[in-house]
């Protein structure tokens, strides 16, 4: 196993090709990146996921963001034997996007995956993912999986399916998922530029923005990626970096390309957003906050219907909107399926 510390200061960007990868051939290098800081107790089970994947032409760059004990010192005898296994060291913490991007910059290979260090894969997911790459066009650059996440109220799966050019369906709110569902051919990186380390919230969100006007994204429909929700972060401090970091500086960035598209997606583009906002806030408990974004999302577009079930259940705060989420969930659970 290799072990390096990277200076605090920003890197350059660049994916050292020397070798290792077979970019004609179809059997491709994927470079996985998982970042993790003082995550020890989740972090060996997240790097299994990794190793025990069918597809075997990966390596795996753990890049320790400062965590107070070094994960190099922490990590099972069977993982630092792995010749597969690479770690990174950040001097001081410096943010998950600062570590995802010191990985793609240490990456050698043709593609790049991501896997938060408390998430995990099916078997089965880089394999399938790289044949959907191998079978589409070359206008492809980014594959993604359906995720099952699984919370303390519940457990939901998110089934996207667009493929192609996906632009209007983010301007409109599409959702494909997170960093753990993606892998991202690393030419096209170099046109979309990596995450942007100053976003503390929807990281993801923002970069596949950027990634989708540098090409076409393709599905594999099914559920590969599982995702834990409602842990050790503090809701409510993701709510606040929200409101008050996030969505100024998503608007800033990515307005103007939704007005390229139209009055309509210009709207929708702001009543998604606020939507998301109210949504966050509502798992943080701010019901005031929720109705305030709701609202907004609402006179933005009174027409995008993914408000409607929310917007009057807020007017009332939190009993009104948890009273009617509770009747729907058990709507749901007593209708039976067609």
């Amino acid at each position: 196993m290799l072990y390096l510390t990277m200076p605090a200061y920003k890197l350059q960007f660049k994916i050292d090709m020397s070798g290792e990868s077979d970019t004609n051939g179809e059997n491709p290098l994927v470079s996985v990146v998982i970042p993790t800081y003082g995550r020890d107790e989740h972090l060996p089970a997240a790097i299994k996921s990794v190793l025990n994947q069918q597809y075997d032409r990966i390596e795996l760059l753990v890049v320790d963001d400062g965590s107070p004990t070094p994960v190099a010192t922490t990590l099972p005898e069977d993982i630092l034997s792995d010749g597969r296994v690479k770690t990174i060291r950040h001097k001081e913490n410096r943010g998950a996007n600062v570590a995802r991007n010191t990985g793609i910059q240490t990456s050698n290979g043709d593609y790049v995956a991501f896997l938060d260090d408390d998430d995990r894969w099916d078997e089965t997911k880089i394999g399938k993912q790289v044949d959907t790459f191998i079978e589409s066009s070359s206008e492809t650059g980014v594959v993604y999986t359906w995720v099952k996440r699984e919370s303390p109220t519940g457990t939901t799966v998110s089934t996207p399916s667009a493929a192609g050019e996906v632009v209007t369906d983010l301007l409109t709110g599409a959702n494909f998922g997170q960093f753990s569902s993606v892998l991202v051919d690393t030419d096209v990186i170099s046109d979309a530029g990596m995450p942007d380390e100053r976003f503390p919230a929807w990281q993801d969100r923002e970069w596949f923005f950027r990634l989708a006007q540098a090409c076409e994204f393709q599905p594999v429909t099914e559920t590969l990626t599982y995702r834990q929700t409602g842990r050790e972060d503090s809701i409510t401090a993701k709510f606040e970096q929200k409101r008050d970091v996030a969505y100024p500086l998503f608007v800033e960035k990515h307005a103007s390309l939704a007005a390229e598209y139209g009055k309509y997606y210009k709207q929708t583009f702001l009543a998604s957003m606020r939507r998301s906002l109210a949504r966050s806030a509502i798992h943080a408990g701010r019901y005031d906050e929720a109705r305030k974004y709701f609202l907004l999302a609402f006179f933005a577009n009174p027409l995008y219907r993914p408000v409607h079930p929310h917007l009057l259940p807020s007017l009332g705060g939190e009993w009104t909107y948890e009273g009617v989420a509770s009747l729907r969930r058990k709507l749901t659970e007593t209708i039976p399926a067609r």
